[in-house]
């Protein structure tokens, strides 16, 4: 590093001398903006631009919720809808199996009982 320091100094200091003195002052400018840019690139940037380690969050947990109460069942659901000539039942439980409803008929009646005898 310090080798490239005086090689980039020597430079510019050449490069000042060889210049004729008929330029004038934008030859002159000309070279302090590029001595000016070299000492830049070797000095200053190498010391802004360094890595930054943060060091991670720290970890935190937060205590579980107290348990107030267990939650209310759901509300009994009516399985059954029954008529005279039959009924409709309700099937599954909406989860792993879907509701259906089905429709069962009644027996039919059997005959008449007999009449009485005189």
């Amino acid at each position: 590093m310090r080798a490239l320091v005086v090689v980039a100094l020597v430079v510019a200091l050449l490069a000042t001398s060889v210049a004729p003195a008929h330029a004038g002052a934008a030859v002159d400018a000309a070279l302090a903006l590029g001595a000016f840019a070299v000492f830049n690139q070797l000095f200053l940037l190498p010391a802004l631009v360094r890595p930054v380690y943060a060091a991670p969050p720290p970890v935190a947990y937060a205590p579980a919720p107290p348990v107030v109460a267990a939650p209310a069942p759901p509300p009994a659901i009516n399985r059954e809808v029954v008529y005279q000539h039959g009924r409709h039942v309700l099937l599954g439980d909406g989860v792993t199996t879907a509701y259906q409803w089905v429709w069962v008929p009644n027996p039919p009646a059997g005959p008449p009982p007999p009449a009485p005898r005189r």
